[in-house]
């Protein structure tokens, strides 16, 4: 009797938290694009547009938890027509071309006319999102209104900050280079080192070979002076990631290595060293071993001489894929020096086939035997050390 007592009052309360969970949901409008946009026109009222995937964490996340909080629901249900689309569908894609979305989630307000009133793009709170929409909803802090009173008055850094800050939380930084650039043009060098300037530059300054940027890097010291050390820092290490990045994920090459040397240009260690992980990428994914292995003699030394992990990874690599002996003597070096930092077994385990392969058979089955000896010694599984001195043997 207890138990079917427990039973029903579980069942109850799971009824109960569904039902409540329904009740605060948000409700997207499920029609199409058009449908969603003659309803906003009949309703007048603007359009909360949200631009997802299945795959993407951040909008899984937001769907969970964000668009299940009542005060996100009251507030959106309230106020907006709610739609969303899948931005894998041949629906979505259309629409992510048409908003330029390039990351997900993202949000769009759009009035009935299909006006882009706010944007935003990432994972946001309940509290922070609730600000956002209300921002999307009040004429003065708009887009269209911003940027009207930008153009009307594009020599004041106030306006221009203004529309660049509203732009950023749902455009490409490609977008907030034109009206950076326009208000930008407008001030002598000798007065763009001040706080307000510097912040149009690190929002909208994205050209590594503009006037504004390579002032900056001639005028460190007076930058650095106005907001630190560590901002300017972060702003060349972006605009140089900004340059390469794309370039090596779409395994461009060709742009790759004509954008390079003014990326190499840029006298900072940061920048060298993260120039340094692009060549191996680029060279690795399109499995040019040649290039790979200038790239790693020339750089690791002076870039990842104390990181065990990277220097077993580029080793790693040279044991697959390299053959020539001078080379593999080199990855013998950055093993060893792995193995200095960080014992590992599979440090062991790579030293030893390395040697195998510049045909060193005695250091070969020397590590071999010390790789299953740490293996015993720590409880691991020592199968790989067996096989590998099988192999040797």
């Amino acid at each position: 009797m207890k138990l079917a007592i427990k039973l029903l009052f579980f069942l109850f309360f799971l009824l109960f938290s569904r039902k409540t969970l329904a009740q605060n949901a948000v409700s997207f409008d499920e029609n199409n694009y058009e449908s969603i946009i003659k309803r906003s026109k009949t309703e007048k009222k603007p359009v909360f547009l949200m631009i997802y995937a299945t795959w993407c964490p951040h909008c899984n996340k937001m769907k969970k938890e964000v668009f299940t909080d009542k005060n996100v629901s009251d507030f959106l249900n309230s106020n907006f027509i709610l739609a969303q689309q899948d931005g894998d569908s041949e629906a979505g894609k259309k629409l992510k071309e048409k908003f330029k979305v390039k990351s997900l989630p993202t949000f769009i307000y759009l009035d009935e006319k299909e006006t882009e009133l706010y944007k935003l793009s990432g994972e946001y709170t309940a509290e922070d999102l609730i600000s956002e929409s209300k921002n999307a909803l009040n004429p003065q802090t708009q887009i269209p209104y911003l940027e009207k009173q930008f153009y009307a008055d594009y020599k004041n850094p106030n306006k221009c900050l203004a529309y660049l800050t509203a732009l950023r939380k749902g455009n490409d930084r490609k977008v907030l280079s034109v009206p950076a650039h326009k208000y930008l043009e407008t001030i002598p060098e000798k007065d763009l080192a001040n706080n307000l300037n510097w912040m149009i530059i690190s929002n909208g300054v994205t050209d590594i070979k503009s006037r504004e940027f390579q002032y900056v890097l001639a005028h460190k010291k007076d930058f650095e002076a106005v907001v630190g050390e560590n901002r300017v820092k972060r702003k060349i290490i972006n605009i140089v990631t900004e340059l390469l990045k794309p370039l090596v994920e779409s395994l461009d090459t060709i742009n790759y290595y004509k954008q390079r040397p003014i990326a190499s240009s840029v006298e900072l260690y940061e920048t060298k060293e993260l120039i340094f992980t692009y060549d191996l990428s680029i060279n690795e994914l399109t499995e040019n071993w040649k290039k790979f292995d200038e790239s790693a003699l020339n750089g690791v030394e002076n870039f990842t001489w104390d990181d065990a992990s990277l220097l077993k990874q580029i080793s790693s690599t040279y044991e697959k894929n390299i053959s020539n002996k001078k080379s593999l003597l080199s990855a013998i070096k950055w093993t060893k020096r792995s193995l200095e930092l960080n014992e590992s077994y599979d440090g062991l385990i790579l030293i030893s086939k390395l040697y195998a392969k510049v045909s060193d058979k005695k250091q070969a089955i020397a590590y071999a035997n010390e790789s299953k000896e740490f293996a015993t010694k720590l409880g691991f599984d020592s199968k790989e050390s067996e096989t590998l001195l099988k192999q040797l043997k």
